[in-house]
């Protein structure tokens, strides 16, 4: 690939040049390149909260598992575990050939072993409530955990909890160096010491941020041979998501995430294909993501129409799924028609949901007519610009039925905010999963997690679902965990506090001489494996 003579690549080699101290020589050609739309906040995994961080922190930092693109829990820094059989007592048996990135904090400007001792730090500064981290509930269901010796680490849980191992994957679980964090305080966020395949060189704000190769990473392919293949990461932060599109197709970012209405159409047919013209050019790959989209409705409000269960069954068969999916999103994404757990985790069973039946639309709306002596129900969506399209197009087909459809656009933050709080009778929602089991998604209809408390923005509540539920979270049995979550899915169709639109698709595309990239159900950019080819 021929690299062109831009701002972008001028910055980074003037970046590259103005780095380099008694590292090896450089090679530009290994630069890995991609662009954030939002500025990185921090890169400091008790901050990894949003995605923009997460993909940061993943380069820069190790847990003590991780998952494959399969979301199977495999070692990371720890190389094998044992679970007590009552479920509660985990028991870690740690590397000892992990380091810290090389630093001059550490003895001779070299590297330190990484020790328990370390994860008990930083299990414990996850927790301070002076960091207030938005992570700290990953561990609201240990009782304690310790450093029993240099190579073991311990966790004691209050109650069962089979997806933990899961939890322990997300990167807010990161070892981090006590050193660096007392040494750097507040500016630790953009000096970041961690284990990972690559290490921090440079960040410009809103700007651009440079990683290095790590060359004492502990991993290896299945031939021997020491990952990370790249030589750096470099990250732009373009806000303008047409400009960072021509600025793929120029071959200037060597990778572009997601799809976006600004040039959807001129990337992909209405078929989810690409479009001929890029396929000399482009590689894109698409799978399964999880990530639900969906509106819910606030069961609390003062709208008794949104609140009668024949209403929000009405809603969910008066649309086509199938038609929305193909000519808004151009194929990307499966119909929500089974239920609110999505496609890509082993609990997902095809159960029968919502397809589109406008006569029987219909006749619940008559239904409602009759009962309530309501004669022309009207209902509000609140949704945010981006979302748009898909609430317009409900709104047609549900006016088709009899049903009066209002759709109120605000800014996302007043949307976030108006959710947490039931300020909306139905509003436009997403939900991705933090860590890999549907726990993660039924936990929104628990009723003890009613909002602010919890994520419950629905406030559902169902005793035999909260029932069912408290069952699954101590169910170590994987067959009988996975009948339960099916069971709790079913209730979740029948009452129906959520219209379930679409389940999402991970979308990548990436230039022709990229190999190894590769893709997973949680949209993880994993560069350990990468390779730019010529």
């Amino acid at each position: 690939m021929v690299l062109r003579n831009n701002w972008y690549y001028l910055l980074l080699v003037f970046l590259m040049i103005s780095c380099e101290n008694k590292e090896s020589k450089f090679n530009i050609s290994q630069v890995f390149r991609y662009n954030e739309h939002s500025n990185i906040s921090s890169l400091d995994p008790a901050f990894a909260k949003d995605q923009r961080n997460i993909w940061a922190v993943h380069q820069l930092y190790n847990g003590l598992v991780q998952l494959d693109d399969s979301l199977r829990v495999i070692p990371s820094i720890a190389k094998s575990w044992q679970i007590s059989e009552d479920g509660k007592v985990y028991t870690f048996t740690l590397r000892d050939d992990v380091y810290f990135h090389e630093h001059s904090l550490f003895e001779n400007d070299a590297t330190r072993l990484i020790r328990a001792t370390d994860f008990e730090y930083s299990f414990k500064r996850l927790l301070d409530k002076n960091i207030v981290s938005p992570g700290a509930w990953v561990l609201q269901n240990v009782k304690s955990f310790s450093a029993l010796e240099d190579g073991v680490f311990q966790i004691e849980l209050t109650q069962a909890f089979p997806p933990f191992l899961g939890l322990l994957a997300m990167k807010y679980c990161s070892v981090v160096s006590k050193e660096a964090i007392e040494y750097f305080g507040d500016e630790y966020r953009s000096n970041p010491i961690g284990t990972g395949p690559f290490k921090f060189k440079l960040w410009v704000e809103n700007t651009k941020l440079v990683l290095r190769k790590n060359p004492n990473y502990f991993e290896k392919d299945t031939t021997g041979k020491k990952l990370p293949y790249l030589e750096a990461v470099a990250i732009t932060f373009l806000p303008d998501k047409q400009s960072e599109f021509l600025q793929f197709i120029q071959g200037n970012l060597d990778f572009m995430k997601s799809l976006d209405a600004s040039y959807k159409d001129d990337i992909i047919t209405t078929e989810g294909k690409l479009q001929p013209k890029y396929k000399h050019l482009v590689h894109m790959e698409t799978g399964a993501y999880l990530n639900t989209e969906y509106l819910g409705v606030y069961l609390d409000h003062k709208n008794n129409i949104t609140n009668n269960k024949l209403i929000r069954k009405a809603i969910n068969y008066g649309f086509d799924r199938e038609k929305m999916i193909k000519y808004l999103r151009n194929g990307i994404g499966t119909p929500a028609v089974n239920g609110f757990i999505p496609s890509g985790l082993p609990s997902f069973n095809n159960l029968e949901g919502y397809r589109y039946k406008p006569e029987l639309a219909r006749k619940l709306l008559q239904e409602f007519i009759q009962e309530t002596g309501i004669k022309n129900p009207s209902i509000t969506i609140t949704t945010n610009s981006n979302y748009l399209d898909l609430c317009e197009f409900i709104q047609r087909e549900l006016q088709n039925i009899g049903l009066d459809v209002t759709i109120d656009v605000i800014p996302p933050s007043s949307l976030r905010q108006g959710k947490a709080t039931g300020k909306f009778s139905i509003f436009r929602a997403s939900w991705i999963a933090d860590y890999p089991d549907a726990e993660n998604y039924l936990s929104l209809f628990y009723s003890k997690n009613f909002t602010p408390n919890g994520p419950n923005y629905t406030h559902f509540k169902n005793d035999n679902f909260d029932s069912l539920y408290e069952q699954s979270i101590s169910a170590v049995n994987l067959k009988i965990r996975y009948k339960l979550y099916q069971k709790m899915d079913s209730i979740l169709i029948d009452e129906a506090p959520i219209i379930p639109l679409y389940y999402d698709q991970v979308i990548r595309f990436s230039q022709k001489n990229i190999e190894g990239l590769g893709i997973n159900p949680i949209d993880m950019l994993d560069l350990r494996r990468v390779k730019k080819v010529n």
